[in-house]
């Protein structure tokens, strides 16, 4: 993964999105089972998304509630100028900022457990959770505009349009907002990770 790390690409295919897109029409026509499928389909993916951005485990599940009720409410609201999974992206970040202004909750920063292979020698577990540990760290200490951007880009493979798109934003922004991640996450993880620019 870290190899890859801020490139930034999109890997999903035209069949999943076409099969999306399916699911929504359906869902336009009142179609509960094409929802429940939409909805599992993105939960975990929002689920990702929205632990990075919040670091509230609490609010999350109430947040891809509330973004996929808009689907189910308002599946006329997808204009097809942008993915399917840009415009629920996009509707879970605007809930998602929504709950952090309304909440006076510290951010929880504890890195997610890593699962130990059996394998794994105890010290490089050990290792693997320190390091973990410090780039969970130094992506919380980033600006929460930033941490959205880096967390779309490495985390959910999306392009610079698509953050944009999502973010409300302009693209020269997502790249500014990504260039000053990039320098602030080298600052704070110095030599420990390769980041390529």
């Amino acid at each position: 993964m870290l190899g890859k790390l801020f490139t930034g690409h999109t890997a999903r295919t035209a069949d999943l999105a076409a099969r999306e897109l399916a699911l929504l029409a359906q869902v336009e026509r009142g179609d509960r089972e094409a929802f429940a499928q939409l909805y599992r389909a993105y939960f975990p993916r929002l689920a990702r998304f929205l632990d990075r951005m919040t670091r509230n485990p609490a609010t999350i599940e109430e947040i891809i509630n509330d973004t996929m009720l808009v689907v189910w409410q308002r599946p006329e609201g997808f204009d097809h100028s942008c993915r399917l999974s840009t415009w629920i992206f996009g509707i879970a970040y605007r809930k998602a900022l929504k709950a952090l202004s309304r909440t006076d909750d510290p951010v929880d920063s504890d890195a997610d457990t890593l699962a130990a292979d059996a394998a794994l020698q105890p010290e490089v577990v050990f290792s693997m959770h320190q390091l973990q540990d410090r780039v969970a760290r130094a992506l919380d200490a980033l600006p929460a505009a930033q941490r959205t951007v880096v967390n779309l880009a490495c985390y959910h493979e999306m392009g610079y349009e698509e953050i944009a798109s999502i973010m409300g934003c302009p693209v020269n922004t997502v790249k500014t907002r990504m260039f000053n991640a990039r320098a602030r996450l080298r600052t704070l993880l110095g030599s420990e990770l390769e980041i390529r620019g």
